[in-house]
């Protein structure tokens, strides 16, 4: 009898000690972090733009403090020059060409772009057993009823009305967050430029107030709001107003941290900020600091609003004593904005030294900021030239939490954690694919040679491709026109190399990521 007790002790003993170590084991893995911001470029980081210019019209202390933190990339690109198609590169790990709508930007009521099978960070971040919330701007199509037909998905398309009167958007039903991947979800379809005007929290509709209704926002609305209205016209909450937005979401975010922070399992937040997309209305005041009118202009007012949500989600981290084990990814959707008069008279410059901006396919509509923090493991104050794609964040995580990304998946993602490491020997990938804007240009660099291609607008193949700018980015980092050597004969076999290296690469499904 003695020693069937002593067996059954030893026995649940062990039983109680492996759990202690599963959790210990889970729990030791990083939470991790992901921030997206809005049509920021690398010019209005502080941080960056002292790279060259000590002239700083807008500071951003906290998120150079990340950068300080860690390791900030300078050759870093968004797959895109637009919001959308960068997206869903981000989210996949893919280049925007195998997408369903490689050109797409999505509207709230348009059909989403990933099946049941496919990888996406949350369902990635599933897999290595993390907790997972995508809080703020969606903007990759969503579903939702049709008040004609509960049973059916409302097709914006096939509405002429131009308020689409006959979408229900009170609950989102597929396409959205939680169908793909996130087990929290804070949404808001369209941001806070489009229809629907409205926030969702896991599906349901968040009225913004207690009063709030579903109703029209149109321009006379916005216009008795004190807000610029510039897309489209339709169902909202009654209660909408931009400059609340950016509070309520970076709050949600800090709440998410309070909740998750010390759980058994660590957690994984996708944090996709408003800021600083366009109505440029930033609120009176965030986390007690004064925001609206502290600067030269409402675009760098809203850069103000991004750098304090950031000290907002870094300060609920140390107060929750996870920090140190933390990893804090920051970048951004595509190249700065050249929309606002007073910015550019206060001589600031969202695009840095770079030509163009956001829509363009020269360097100010790619280049963004891209910052990676991990106190317990990356060494502060470290940079990187090597060059770095959005997709990028998939493969890099992957390898931080120890998963596997399984075949056909993440196809163009590459593995940031052995420069993270600073291991020697690390790899680059040997050039890097991009897609501008609305007028279908693509392009691609090698050892520092450009080459942008103009798709054929009216070809829906995408395979009709010209050669139309040829630039050395080695000596001409600002794509001066003059030396834009698509006509000159020197470099003809240049430009035929390099078209001959993406097509062969898009129309070969050739994978380009680090995990094959």
């Amino acid at each position: 009898m003695k020693l069937k007790i002593d067996f059954s002790t030893l026995l649940f003993a062990l039983m109680i000690g492996g759990c202690i170590n599963a959790q210990n084991a889970t729990k030791a893995k990083p939470n991790i972090i992901v921030v997206l911001a809005d049509d920021v470029g690398v010019g209005d980081i502080s941080k960056y733009r002292r790279l060259h210019n000590p002239k700083i019209i807008i500071e951003t202390p906290n998120i150079d403090k990340l950068a300080e933190n860690g390791m900030m990339f300078t050759n870093a690109h968004a797959p895109a020059s637009l919001c959308a198609t960068s997206r869903y590169s981000i989210m996949t790990g893919n280049y925007n060409y195998r997408s369903p709508l490689p050109w797409g930007v999505w509207g709230g009521y348009s059909k989403g772009v990933f099946t049941e099978e496919s990888l996406t960070l949350g369902r990635l971040m599933k897999k290595a057993n993390y907790n997972t919330a995508f809080i703020g701007k969606w903007h990759l199509g969503t579903g939702f009823s049709d008040k004609r037909n509960p049973n059916k998905t409302y097709d914006a398309k096939s509405d002429k009305d131009k308020f689409n009167i006959d979408v229900d958007i009170t609950k989102i039903v597929s396409d959205g967050p939680k169908q793909n991947g996130f087990d929290y979800s804070f949404n808001l379809p369209s941001g806070i430029q489009n229809v629907p005007y409205a926030a969702y929290e896991n599906n349901e509709w968040y009225p913004l107030n207690k009063h709030s209704l579903i109703g029209i926002i149109d321009k006379e609305y916005a216009k008795k709001h004190d807000f610029t209205f510039n897309k489209k016209e339709g169902y909202g909450d009654s209660m909408w107003q931009p400059s609340e937005i950016g509070p309520l979401i970076a709050n949600k975010a800090v709440s998410y941290i309070r909740e998750n922070a010390n759980k058994i399992k660590p957690f994984f937040m996708y944090y996709c900020s408003q800021a600083v997309h366009s109505p440029h209305a930033a609120p009176e005041e965030l986390d007690g600091i004064k925001i609206k009118g502290t600067t030269p202009s409402k675009h760098l007012d809203m850069v103000k609003e991004l750098d304090v949500q950031m000290k907002m989600l870094v300060d609920e981290l140390k107060h929750q004593g996870v920090y140190e084990n933390t990893v804090f990814i920051f970048t951004s959707d595509n190249g700065g904005l050249h929309v606002d008069a007073d910015t550019w008279d206060a001589r600031h410059e969202p695009s840095d030294i770079y030509r163009g901006c956001k829509n363009d396919p020269y360097e100010g509509g790619s280049r963004v900021p891209f910052i990676v923090s991990w106190p317990n493991k990356i060494k502060g104050q470290t940079k990187s030239n090597v060059p770095v794609l959005g997709t990028d964040i998939m493969a890099t995580i992957a390898a931080i939490s120890e998963t596997k990304i399984d075949k056909g998946g993440a196809l163009d993602s590459y593995n940031l954690l052995p420069f993270l490491n600073q291991e020697r020997g690390a790899k680059s990938r040997s050039h890097i694919m991009l897609q501008g804007g609305s007028q279908k240009e693509v392009m691609i660099i090698e050892d520092g040679w450009k080459l942008i291609i103009q798709v054929d607008k009216k070809d829906k193949t995408n395979k009709a491709r010209t050669p139309i700018a040829l630039f050395d980015l080695n000596k001409n980092i600002w794509e001066h026109e003059e030396f834009n050597y698509i006509n000159n004969p020197k470099y003809k076999s240049k430009v035929k190399n390099l078209l001959n290296l993406y097509n062969e690469t898009r129309d070969g499904a050739i994978p380009t990521g680090s995990h094959f």
